[in-house]
C-alpha cells in the first residue's frame, strides 16, 4: 500500500488538461487531418496505398475485395474504424471527387447524386497507374520507413511521389484549430510550373500562376474570377474561387428552347441541387422557370424549361446562379505539413519548391542506393572474372581443400563475398559463354557507375534529371490523354455587381399599398383613391397609403431612424387585413413607421426629428441589405424621427409647436450618410410640428379657412438654419400643419 501511494503524483488540473489537449491536437493535425506537402497524402491514404502495393494490386493484376484491403490496413498500419478507412478508399476511386483517382474500383463506389457505396464485401479494387507513379522508388531507399503502431511492420513516412499529388488532387480536412482546403489542378499545368521553376528558381508567383492557370475540378464547371483574384489567392495561400455550372441553350424549333446543364460545380450533390431548384419552383421564387428534369445517365444532363419563349436564358441562369448551388464558392486554404512536419499556410511558390526539393532528395537517395547495388555487384563480378582466369586451380582447391573459402581468399586475394559467390556458382555457369556475359555486365555496370557518380557530383545534372522525370510524368498523364485534358474553363464575370432586375421577374401592375396604425400591411390591385375609407380591424385605422407598381421597392422609415425595404410584389394582397409588417422587417418593439414611399433613384431626402434636428440623405443610403434595416439617423432619449421628405425644391419651411415658421435655403442643410444631424429650427418649448420643401419662386402653401393659401412673400419668415422664426400668418391651421 505504501509503494502504491508513493506513485501518486499531485498535478494542477489546468496544466494537465492543457498538456493532454495539446497532445491530442498535435496528433489530429499531424497524423490525421493535414496532408504532407511532398506527396499530398494524409496518413490513412498513404497506408491504403502501401497496403494495396503489398498485396500486389497493381493495374495489370486482378482485383481484390475491398474488405481484404481494409482488413490489412486496420490490422497492420491504421488502428481506426473500418468504415472511415473504407470511406477514404471509396473517395480515392470516385472520379467526381478526385481529379486523378488512385484506386481503380469495380462495383458500386457511390455516385454524384450522393448515393453511398456498396458494402466493402461487395466491391473490389486495385491501384491505378497514377498511384503506382506516386510510389515509384519505394524499394530503392527513396524515403524513410518507420515502425507501425505495434512494431511488427514498417511503413513509409512519405511517398516518393513522382507526381505532384497535392496540387493535382487537392485535399480537405478539419483539424483542431485549423483546417485545409486545397483545390485540384491540371497535372500538365502543374508540371509546366515546376519546369519553369527549375529553369528560373527565382520565378515570380505571377509567372507561375500564368503556367498553373487555376484549379481544374473533376466535375468541370467554369471559374468566373479575374486573374488578379486568382493571383492574390495563390500569393497568400488563402482565397476563394467562384465556380459556375456549364450550360448550353438547346433549340427545340418554332422559337422554343430549353437549357441543359452539362457540368455542375465541384462537391455539389446533383440530387440535392435539383431538389433545391424544384423547391424554388414550388415556392414560385423562380417565375421565369416552368420545370426542371434530370435526364442524366453517365454524364450530367439537367434540363431547365423556361416559362415561355420570350424568357431571356441568361437572365434565368443568373437568377438560378444567385439562388442555388449552380454557382458555389470554393474557399482555398493551402494549410499543409511542410517537410519538417510543421503545419503552415503556403503560397503556390512554396508548395512547388517543397515538391522539387523532395524530388531532389528522392533522386539522391535512389542514386545512392543504385550505386551501392552496383558496387556490390561489381565486387562479385570481379570475383567471377578471377575465377574464370584460374578455373582449374580453383576447382582443385574446392575438391581437395578442407577449408576452400579461406584458401581461395588467401590464394587470390578475394573478399569474403567474392569467395562465397564463387563457391555458390553452379557448374553450368562455367561455360565460356557465361564468361563473356559477365565481362559485358561488368563493363555496363562500370559505365553506369561512372554516370551516377557524375550525377551525384553535379547539382545541375540532378536538376536536369528531375526535369526529365517531370516531363515523362507530363507525357504519361498530360493533356494528350483522356484523363489529363483540362475540364474546368475560365470566364471573367463581374459576379459581385450582378443585379437581376425585379422587372424581369414580376409582371408590372399598379397597386395601392396600405399600412395601418397597428402595423398591418396589405395591397389592393389598381390605384384606389387614397381618400377612400379602407376596412380595418375594430381597434385599427389607416396610418399611410401610397400608389405603387408591383415591381417597385417600398421604403419604410421608422421612429428610431432606420430605413427598411420591402418588395411591393411580396406584400400580401386580397380582401383580408394583410399581415403584420413585423413578419417582413425587424421593427423594434417600441418603434413605429414614420413614413412610407416608393424608392426613386437619384433622389435626395430631408429627414428630421421631433426636436428639430435633421440632415439630407441620398437614395443610396436608403437601401437595406437585410430585414434588420439600415440605421441612418441617431436619435437621443425621448427623441424620435418625424419626417422623410423628398427634395423637390430649393427652399424649406418649418413650423414648430409654438406656431413659429422659419424659411431658409435647402443648401444650408448638410448631406451626410449617418448621424444625428444639425439643428434646423430652435425651440424654447415644444418641438417640430411640420415641414415643407418648395421652390422659392412658388412660395410655401398652407391651409386656411378659405382653402389653400400660397405665401410668396417670404421676407417675414426668411432666415437661416437654427433660428427661431416668426409667427405663422393669420388664418394658419390650428393643428400647426401646412397642408394636413
Amino acid at each position: 500500500m505504501d509503494n502504491f501511494e508513493e506513485k501518486i503524483k499531485t498535478v494542477a488540473l489546468a496544466e494537465e488538461l492543457s498538456s493532454r489537449y495539446l497532445s491530442y491536437a498535435m496528433s489530429t493535425i499531424v497524423s490525421r487531418s493535414l496532408p504532407d506537402v511532398r506527396d499530398g497524402l494524409k496518413p490513412v491514404h498513404r497506408r491504403l496505398m502501401y497496403a494495396m502495393r503489398q498485396l500486389h494490386l497493381d493495374p495489370k493484376s486482378g482485383f481484390k475485395k475491398c474488405a481484404r484491403v481494409v482488413g490489412d490496413v486496420i490490422g497492420k498500419y491504421h488502428p481506426h474504424g473500418d468504415s472511415s478507412v473504407y470511406g477514404a478508399m471509396c473517395r480515392l476511386a470516385q472520379d467526381f471527387s478526385v481529379r486523378y483517382p488512385l484506386v481503380d474500383g469495380q462495383g458500386n463506389f457511390g455516385n454524384i447524386d450522393g448515393d453511398s457505396p456498396a458494402a466493402m464485401r461487395y466491391t473490389e479494387a486495385r491501384l491505378t497507374e497514377y498511384a503506382i507513379a506516386l510510389m515509384e522508388g519505394l524499394n530503392e531507399d527513396a524515403v524513410d520507413f518507420r515502425d507501425t503502431y505495434d512494431g511488427e511492420e514498417q511503413e513509409p513516412v512519405v511517398m516518393p511521389s513522382a507526381v505532384p499529388n497535392l496540387l493535382c488532387n487537392g485535399s480537405n480536412g478539419i483539424a483542431v484549430g485549423m483546417a485545409t482546403n486545397i483545390p485540384p489542378h491540371n497535372l500538365s499545368e502543374v508540371c509546366d510550373a515546376l519546369l519553369y521553376m527549375i529553369e528560373k528558381p527565382d520565378a515570380t508567383i505571377e509567372n507561375l500562376v500564368k503556367k498553373l492557370k487555376g484549379p481544374d475540378f473533376p466535375t468541370g464547371g467554369i471559374i468566373v474570377d479575374k486573374f488578379s483574384t486568382i493571383l492574390d489567392a495563390y500569393t497568400t495561400g488563402k482565397g476563394n474561387f467562384r465556380v459556375r455550372a456549364k450550360w448550353e441553350k438547346e433549340d427545340l424549333g418554332m422559337g422554343q428552347y430549353q437549357i441543359v446543364v452539362t457540368e455542375i460545380p465541384y462537391q455539389v450533390v446533383k440530387s440535392k441541387l435539383i431538389e433545391r431548384i424544384a423547391l424554388l419552383l414550388q415556392e414560385k421564387k423562380v417565375p421565369l422557370l416552368a420545370d426542371v428534369r434530370d435526364e442524366s445517365a453517365q454524364d450530367v444532363r439537367i434540363v431547365l424549361e423556361p416559362k415561355n419563349r420570350n424568357v431571356d436564358a441568361n437572365m434565368l441562369m443568373e437568377l438560378l446562379f444567385k439562388n442555388t448551388e449552380l454557382e458555389t464558392k470554393f474557399n482555398m486554404n493551402m494549410n499543409v505539413l511542410d517537410s519538417d512536419g510543421v503545419p503552415r499556410v503556403m503560397s503556390i511558390a512554396e508548395v512547388l519548391r517543397e515538391f522539387l526539393n523532395h524530388r531532389i532528395k528522392v533522386l539522391e537517395r535512389r542514386t545512392s542506393h543504385r550505386l551501392q547495388k552496383i558496387i556490390n555487384r561489381l565486387e562479385i563480378l570481379s570475383g567471377y572474372l578471377i575465377a574464370y582466369l584460374n578455373l582449374d586451380e580453383i576447382i582443385k582447391i574446392i575438391r581437395e581443400d578442407d577449408e576452400p573459402k579461406a584458401s581461395l581468399m588467401n590464394r587470390f586475394s578475394l573478399t569474403e563475398i567474392q569467395a562465397e559467390s564463387i563457391l555458390n556458382m553452379k557448374l553450368r555457369n562455367l561455360r565460356k559463354l557465361e564468361e563473356a556475359d559477365i565481362k559485358k555486365e561488368f563493363d555496363d555496370l562500370t559505365a553506369e557507375k561512372n554516370e551516377l557518380d557524375a550525377l551525384m557530383a553535379d547539382e545541375a545534372l540532378r536538376w536536369q534529371k528531375v526535369a526529365e522525370e517531370i516531363k515523362v510524368i507530363k507525357d504519361k498523364f498530360g493533356k494528350k490523354t483522356a484523363l489529363g485534358r483540362r475540364r474546368t474553363e475560365f470566364a471573367e464575370v463581374d459576379v459581385e455587381n450582378i443585379d437581376i432586375s425585379i422587372e424581369a421577374l414580376v409582371e408590372k401592375e399598379p397597386i395601392t399599398v396600405i399600412l395601418s396604425q397597428k402595423g398591418w400591411i396589405r395591397c389592393m390591385k389598381g390605384y384606389v383613391p387614397l381618400t377612400d375609407e379602407f376596412k380595418f380591424k375594430d381597434d385599427d385605422s389607416l396610418l399611410l397609403a401610397i400608389h405603387a407598381q408591383t415591381t417597385d421597392k417600398i421604403i419604410l422609415f421608422d421612429s428610431a431612424g432606420k430605413f427598411f425595404n420591402v418588395n411591393a410584389c411580396d406584400i400580401p394582397s386580397g380582401r383580408g387585413f394583410g399581415q403584420p409588417l413585423r413578419l417582413m422587417v425587424d421593427l423594434g418593439n417600441n418603434d413605429t413607421i414614420t413614413d412610407m414611399f416608393v424608392y426613386e433613384p437619384k433622389t435626395n431626402y430631408v429627414i428630421a426629428s421631433n426636436k428639430g434636428y435633421g440632415f439630407i440623405v441620398d437614395e443610396n443610403h436608403l437601401i437595406a441589405q437585410t430585414r434588420q434595416g439600415r440605421k441612418i439617423m441617431n436619435v437621443a432619449e425621448g427623441e424620435y424621427t418625424m419626417f422623410c421628405k423628398k427634395v423637390t425644391g430649393d427652399m424649406i419651411a418649418l413650423v414648430g409647436e409654438n406656431r413659429k415658421i422659419l424659411v431658409f435655403k435647402l443648401e444650408e442643410i448638410p448631406t451626410i450618410a449617418r448621424g444625428h444631424g444639425v439643428c434646423l429650427q430652435k425651440y424654447k418649448d415644444g418641438g417640430l410640428s411640420d415641414m415643407q420643401i418648395f421652390n422659392e419662386a412658388d412660395g410655401f402653401s398652407y391651409n386656411r379657412s378659405g382653402g389653400v393659401s400660397v405665401e410668396k412673400d417670404l421676407l417675414t419668415w426668411l432666415g437661416h438654419r437654427a433660428q427661431v422664426g416668426k409667427l405663422a400668418p393669420f388664418g394658419f391651421s390650428k393643428n400647426n400643419k401646412f397642408l394636413k
